[in-house]
């Protein structure tokens, strides 16, 4: 072969590659996350008692991701998901950023919205932040969003819009006064983003709901259907339906817009669903929220995206929300290099592909006072807590001392989804292989900045930035 010849084979085959590249699918990117839902409160995970339509026909047409981890609490949940790191990195493992808390999502993260807004997508959040507000730099038109709309803290009232006597409502991070149901607000807003997006750019939509969190509201009309429940659950099943409803709404926007060939979606909560039998239904998993259990950390959770996700796949491999970080930028075309490394990885071709989970382990968590890691069927539990301070408001913090558990405990999931029989004893080079794992974890997490408030601490009346 003639050097001129292998050299045009080379320009070929580098022509070739880039217009790949080029081609390659940019999809819009609508991200929906509710707050504190139960893992059985959605008919796609087998629910029966609330119904959920259109959640069920969006999982249905793509995939229904069936061990999806996230974090036991808010705002770790979030911080994973727009850094591609674990909290424990972040100093966000404990607890979630209060509305007095003097510290947020650390500056030096690169955000999910940062990567997509370099690769050219336009980015927009609509409902709840709560990754820091205390100095304009952490607020979200900082951090890489290009529009911003909803409220910074959790357990606001739905109706008034206040949170500790403050008003937590904004728009591009000013206050803004909009009457209505907040669940109404944020698919509204959604929708109209949609609707008058920048054609010329793909569009990336995190549309993080404060339903179904407390305190438990909901207008009477979605209360209706379901006379049969009481008290709480009644109120909260209400509350779910207004949260699908919106689902619908979004989903029928990118519709009409042509766009569902064209639009990736994902589904999940931030946390399992808390007083697991009596106002949320966690299923056959263990305990719930603000717990290191499969009932705290395991969520329903789908992504759908027409003709390149099958529908009615079901992915049973271990995927944890720090993977879409990863995920999301290659399908995007991002770069990918940056300063802080990252704990997730590209799932697609598990999501996609039906390809093993790309992880050989995945870190549930690890705090001062515990921790829990999985790996392949066996999951670690060190000083985990039974019954904690699973609805904890307006704190939401971890419980730190176990409760009626042992402090080492190794559940065998393919066998013991409900994590009843703790095989410790049994399997004790097991549970050395899985701690030894969990240390290097242990080792490279930087210290917590959840804070008791200061006892002069005096509660604002606004949230973030005054106009």
């Amino acid at each position: 072969m003639t050097f001129m010849k292998a050299l045009s084979i080379l320009f070929l085959a580098a022509f070739a590659t880039a217009s790949h590249a080029a081609d390659a699918p940019r999809p819009n990117i609508i991200f929906l996350i509710a707050d504190d839902l139960g893992h059985h409160d959605v008919g796609f995970t087998g629910g029966k008692e609330i119904k959920t339509p259109n959640l069920d026909k969006l999982a249905a047409s793509g995939a229904r991701l069936d061990a999806f981890y996230v974090q036991p609490v808010c705002s770790p949940t979030r911080a994973a998901l727009l850094t591609g790191r674990y909290p424990s990195r972040l100093g966000l493992q404990t607890g979630v950023v209060r509305p007095w808390a003097q510290y947020g999502l650390p500056l030096e993260e690169r955000t999910l919205a940062q990567a997509l807004h370099e690769a050219g997508y336009a980015t927009a959040i609509t409902g709840k932040w709560h990754l820091g507000h205390f100095q304009p730099e952490y607020l979200p038109t900082r951090r890489g969003f290009d529009h911003q709309y909803g409220h910074y803290n959790g357990a606001l009232d739905y109706f008034t819009h206040i949170r500790d006597g403050g008003f937590d409502w904004h728009r591009d991070d000013r206050e803004i006064h909009d009457e209505g149901y907040s669940t109404h607000l944020i698919a509204r807003e959604a929708v109209r983003l949609i609707k008058e997006r920048d054609k010329t750019k793909p569009l990336f939509l995190y549309v993080p709901f404060n339903g179904v969190h407390a305190p438990l509201q909901v207008p009477e009309s979605y209360q209706t259907p379901y006379a049969q429940l009481k008290g709480k659950r009644r109120v909260y099943a209400g509350m779910v339906a207004a949260v699908d409803e919106a689902v619908g709404q979004i989903t029928s926007a990118i519709g009409a817009e042509g766009l569902n060939g064209d639009t990736l979606f994902f589904f999940s909560s931030d946390n399992g669903g808390p007083q697991p039998g009596t106002v949320t239904d966690n299923g056959p998993l263990r305990a719930g929220k603000a717990t290191l259990y499969e009932g705290g950390v395991r969520v329903a959770a789908l992504a759908a995206w027409e003709g390149h996700i099958k529908p009615g796949t079901v992915v049973t491999q271990p995927l944890h929300v720090v993977d879409w970080y990863p995920t999301l930028l290659k399908l995007a075309g991002a770069k990918n290099e940056q300063p802080l490394p990252l704990d997730g990885r590209d799932a697609w071709a598990t999501i996609a592909e039906g390809a093993p989970s790309p992880h050989d382990d995945i870190l549930i968590n690890t705090t001062p006072t515990g921790g829990a890691i999985r790996a392949g069927d066996w999951k670690l539990v060190l000083n985990g807590v039974e019954t904690g301070n699973e609805n904890a408001e307006p704190d939401e913090t971890l419980p730190e001392s176990p409760k009626s558990v042992g402090k080492v405990e190794l559940f065998d999931l393919s066998k013991d989804l409900s994590e009843k029989q703790n095989l410790a004893a049994e399997h004790p080079e097991k549970v050395q292989e899985l701690r030894a794992r969990y240390e290097v974890y242990a080792r490279q997490a930087v210290p917590p900045k959840a804070r008791p408030k200061s006892p002069g601490f005096q509660t604002p009346k606004v949230w973030g930035q005054p106009d």
